[in-house]
């Protein structure tokens, strides 16, 4: 029977798994798995091997211990020769105390650093092997020992948790980004192909008034270049969200996109949003968060009382600052109730700033917020 780690080596242990899991990025998460074992069992080098699709050689390799001028004298990264091969045939760990002596040894290419104690261990994912950890002279010993073993193995299964965990996210991640481009292209279709087909067709007739009615063709091209005006910022904000992924803390735009995809389970959809002007950099500090807070009670407020099928959210920048959330929900009774908190709480933000706000019952049914700020006081 091999002897127990001590305490300290067991401190180790615990402190190198909860490591894993800071970071759910995979290509970070395998780094720091290497370093783990390195630092665990006081190797002077460390590597850890991904198995390509058909587990029967290495796709990646990255090492701990060499830098980056050693890495280009070496040249080409292993593919799993010789020792390395042996753990990729038969997974299992394997300890040697001179790897150069092992019948299998594949021997160094020029360059590569002189290495003798070896302790290699495979990393699986449910049962499937991932990769292996191999690790090379121990520091403060010449050998590696069956506790270096068993901490290792241990790390090995915390890894495999942490893998298939970092995986997982990566999917929901993606299926996320998915949803959110179908969402964005039922918007693009639903409300900016539509707007220039109209626009297109009531331009074609202005044509034809042009010299008949000059005042009405004069009018109608008014409201198509003001309709073109509405639809590229709906193209803009349509673009900026594909390119933006839901991130707290990156600016104005993002907090907003982020306040909108919070809002949906309570709505039972996303608002649609129209984000216009120099957002991120005009609006900043106490003026931006005072827009968050607004909106978010805004959307609240909907998903609470309005019954609403579609919500609309405007921000605007220019002379100041115009955010506008409409819906087509019940809308508010006539007349209109005493100011409650959640209007109270918009009217104080806009106040505070030397803005104003107000709510009233929307032109097209539903209700209409509207919360205005200079940005210069």
């Amino acid at each position: 029977m091999p002897d127990l780690a001590g305490p300290r080596s067991l401190r180790q242990l615990l402190y190198a798994v909860q490591t894993l899991s800071t970071d759910l990025e995979l290509p970070n998460m395998l780094r720091r798995i290497t370093q783990a074992a390195v630092d665990l069992v006081d190797a002077r080098y460390g590597a850890l091997g991904v198995l390509d699709e058909r587990r029967e050689r290495l796709a990646e390799f990255i090492t701990v211990g060499i830098d980056d001028d050693l890495q280009r004298k070496i040249g080409n990264l292993p593919e799993g020769h010789g020792i390395l091969g042996l753990l990729i045939r038969d997974a299992k760990p394997l300890r040697l105390p001179d790897l150069n002596e092992h019948p299998d040894s594949y021997g160094f290419p020029p360059g590569h650093p002189p290495m003798t104690s070896f302790l290699g261990v495979p990393i699986r994912v449910r049962d499937d092997v991932f990769g292996n950890l191999y690790l090379t002279d121990k520091r403060s010993a010449e050998v590696f020992s069956d506790i270096d073993e068993e901490l290792v193995v241990g790390l090995a299964g915390a890894a495999g948790v942490a893998i298939e965990n970092a995986r997982l996210s990566g999917r929901v991640r993606e299926l996320a980004l998915v949803e959110d481009r179908e969402r964005i292209a039922r918007d693009l279709h639903d409300t900016v192909i539509q707007r220039l087909f109209a626009t297109g067709m009531s331009l074609q007739s202005s044509v034809l008034l042009v010299r008949t009615d000059p005042a009405t063709a004069s009018d109608r091209i008014e409201r198509a270049v003001d309709d073109l005006d509405t639809t590229i910022k709906e193209i803009r904000t349509a673009i900026f969200a594909l390119e933006q992924p839901v991130k707290r803390g990156q600016g104005l735009r993002a907090e907003v996109l982020s306040v909108a995809h919070d809002a949906a389970p309570a709505l039972g959809f996303e608002p649609r949003l129209m984000l216009d002007g120099p957002i991120d950099s005009a609006v900043q500090g106490d003026t931006a968060a005072a827009v968050v807070a607004t909106l978010r009670e805004a959307l609240s407020n909907i998903g609470k009382h309005a019954n609403a099928t579609v919500v609309d959210v405007e921000l605007s920048v220019a002379d100041d600052l115009l955010l506008q959330v409409r819906d087509n929900g019940r809308g508010i009774p006539e007349p209109p109730p005493d100011v409650g908190k959640g209007l109270g709480n918009m009217l104080a933000r806009a106040e505070q700033l030397g803005g104003t706000a107000s709510i009233g019952r929307s032109p097209a049914g539903g209700t209409i917020v509207t919360w205005r700020v200079p940005l210069t006081r």
